[in-house]
């Protein structure tokens, strides 16, 4: 297998538009090499205008074969070539291959057979590997990358080395040395760093800022709100949305990857609500018990950062992704569900404000979502349409607010917000650390090492996600100079008494939606291409900031409105999970499953097996969640990469390599977010 890529030509990103055009440009290439003479050259292309193209075969995982015979009267050489094709074309069976290996030989000569072949798809599948291999410029790297991939999986999994794995821009470099990874991320962001300004000056990106201005100031309100409630007024709204605000800006600025976008999430937040009950049950001031919990907090995860440590990421998969980002769409969902129908389901005869709220929330959602998926339909002209689904949920935000004004007899609740800046407990800003027992400054490191997993996790498994291959971004992750942005912030807000904020997967899936040029096929769309930029959520979370000083406007936004966003929001990130897909599986007929890779390539009981066992790993995490054990929350989430690892002994190899790739075939990449 190693063998055959040694003595092939390997040709990164021909500009082909369908296989004839392929072939002409990859029988150039040989030509221009050496591989090829003209001669032969001529003997085959008499043979193409006499036989035709030949058939380009599905290997899978986005790879092909298309095998060309020729007659000459001298020479059996045979000639291959692997060609990557951005665009992509068509095999036979209509699935759109990025990767072509393209086998010219004489009648008579003897060619690689398939599974020669199929170990380079395979290797597309695993992250790990994949990445090195989207990425690379040089066809060295490629050789490398294959030559590290078969080291690793023909070896045995004990004798399995770092050394085997490749270093690729999503996953940070191993790095030796006290801030090397830091440093690394700093060299590869700073050439970048001017073209990630002026790359937001565009439409979609003033759509992107409209929408995720309403999209990041819902959930800040929705779980400042809930702080709000859960620690007795000790942290509101106001300290919500300042936090936002101040590390939105400071990420936008400093970070690694600034399609991240920050703010208060469901996890954290509901820890925060438990450190509280542990305070309470200490007796032990809350804020100033905070800060130094979240001090040591700070400096743990800037250790972490400074160490490297974001390097381990590698050890989780698409298995703990799927799970991690169906648990925080579930929160999205449940908060707006609970919301929006808490107040008439308590009732026995349901009021008109809770009717009208009901009827402003689900008209968000349906707005939101049925403007979001105005790029694949037939009406109006396609630049028409990409407005309309670039600002949907801005139109319907306007609209429904706008419906409530004029619905002005009827009360509603509104966004719950003081009438001027100030703490929402009257304290002043500065928290006083002294105020806490000397003896919780020592007792509070163990809560603040749970807190450090907890943080750790939910930031690098989302910039995971925003980084992978899937996304197709081209200007580098920085995963340690994120995670020491993030200590900093949170330093700040233990200091002020802010809610800490972190990476969230939500605003962040949808942040790289609204910034991605998408293009649509018979089973959904993947993504070509990503505006990547530092502007939008720069002026994002300025607006947040700024709406401080008119929180008088924002308290005409029915929450109803808030909450419809809300629940558009977490079933738009459930689209595309591949787990949520596979539990889909369980109530379709068989014979209407979807023809996706691992549908065809995986037994029905490997497939829905794989799938039980995640089910059941989401909902331990909920249980855990919610039980009195709450804050052991972040080991079970730890926990999944042991669960994971284990996997080996119950699945092959290679059924993993369909189940649990990270890497997709790209005519099935369909996140879609609408």
């Amino acid at each position: 297998m190693q063998k055959r890529l040694h003595d092939s030509e390997i040709f990164l990103d021909l500009a082909a538009s369908d296989l004839q055009e392929l072939i002409q440009q990859a029988l150039d290439e040989l030509v221009r090499c050496g591989k090829l003479g003209p001669r032969h050259r001529a003997a085959v292309q008499a043979t193409l205008d006499e036989r035709g193209e030949g058939e380009l075969q599905d290997l899978g995982g986005g790879v092909g074969v298309l095998r060309i015979r020729y007659t000459t009267q001298n020479g059996d050489q045979v000639r291959s070539a692997l060609i990557r094709i951005p665009e992509g074309v068509r095999a036979s069976d209509h699935e759109r291959v990025h990767y072509v290996w393209m086998i010219v030989a004489p009648y008579g000569a003897s060619m690689p057979l398939n599974e020669e072949l199929e170990p380079f798809g395979w290797m597309l599948f695993d992250e790990r590997f994949s990445a090195s291999i989207i990425g690379a410029n040089d066809p060295m790297q490629v050789l490398a990358t294959y030559q590290l991939y078969l080291e690793y999986v023909e070896a045995p999994p004990d004798q399995r080395r770092p050394s085997m794995v490749p270093t690729y821009p999503s996953v940070a470099p191993p790095d030796v040395g006290l801030g090397a990874g830091v440093l690394s991320d700093i060299r590869r962001k700073l050439p970048y760093y001017a073209s990630d300004f002026i790359d937001g000056f565009n439409i979609k990106g003033l759509a992107t800022i409209l929408f995720l201005f309403f999209a990041c100031l819902a959930p800040s309100i929705a779980f400042g709100g809930l702080l709000a409630f859960l620690t007795q007024g000790e942290i509101g709204v106001v300290e919500a949305l300042l936090a936002a605000a101040i590390g939105g800006v400071t990420y936008a600025l400093f970070a690694g990857q600034p399609l991240t976008l920050l703010g208060s999430t469901g996890p954290v937040t509901i820890f925060i609500a438990l450190l509280f009950v542990l305070c309470k049950q200490f007796e032990v001031p809350f804020l100033p018990g905070l800060f130094w919990i979240g001090i040591w907090t700070s400096l743990m995860m800037l250790t972490l950062a400074l160490t490297n440590a974001s390097r381990y990421i590698r050890h989780f998969t698409r298995f703990t992704d799927e799970i991690f980002g169906a648990l925080i769409a579930l929160i999205f969902i449940t908060e707006a569900v609970r919301d929006i129908f808490g107040g008439i389901l308590d009732e026995e005869v349901a009021t008109s404000g809770e009717l009208l709220a009901l009827v402003l929330a689900l008209g968000t959602y349906v707005i939101s979502q049925q403007l979001s998926r105005m790029r694949q339909k037939p009406l109006l002209t396609k630049n028409a349409r990409e407005f309309l689904a670039d600002f949907g949920p801005t139109i319907a935000i306007s609209l429904m607010t706008v419906a409530a004004w004029n619905m002005r007899p009827i009360e509603l609740d509104h966004l719950a917000v003081p009438d001027e800046f100030a703490t929402t407990s009257g304290r002043g800003w500065l928290v006083n650390p002294m105020e806490a027992p000397i003896w919780f400054w020592i007792a509070s490191i163990p809560i603040a090492g749970l807190a450090t997993v907890l943080m750790f996790l939910d930031q690098n498994i989302t910039v995971r996600i925003v980084n992978s291959p899937r996304h197709r971004l081209k200007k580098g992750a920085g995963y340690d100079l994120d995670m020491a942005v993030i200590a900093i912030l949170v330093a700040v807000c233990s200091a002020f008494g802010l809610p800490w904020i972190v990476a969230a997967t939500v605003r962040s899936l949808n942040h790289v939606r609204s910034l991605a040029t998408v293009r649509h096929h018979a089973r959904g769309e993947h993504i070509i291409s990503v505006q990547e930029n530092r502007l939008t959520p720069l002026v994002v979370h300025l607006l947040i900031g700024a709406s401080l000083l008119f929180l008088g406007l924002l308290r005409e936004i029915p929450m109803s409105v808030v909450f419809g966003l809300f629940l558009y929001m977490g079933i738009a990130s459930l689209r595309g999970n591949q787990f949520i897909d596979r539990l889909k599986l369980w109530v379709t007929d068989p014979a209407l499953y979807p023809p996706t890779h691992y549908v065809r390539r995986v037994s029905r009981v490997v497939l829905h097996t794989f799938t039980l066992i995640q089910v059941i790993c989401l909902a331990l995490l909920w249980a855990v969640k919610s039980s009195a054990l709450g804050v052991l929350f972040p080991l079970c989430i730890a926990l999944l990469v042991p669960i994971r690892r284990s996997l080996v002994r119950v699945f092959s190899q290679r059924d993993l390599a369909f189940l649990d790739a990270d890497e997709e075939p790209e005519e099935e990449q369909y996140r879609e977010m609408d």
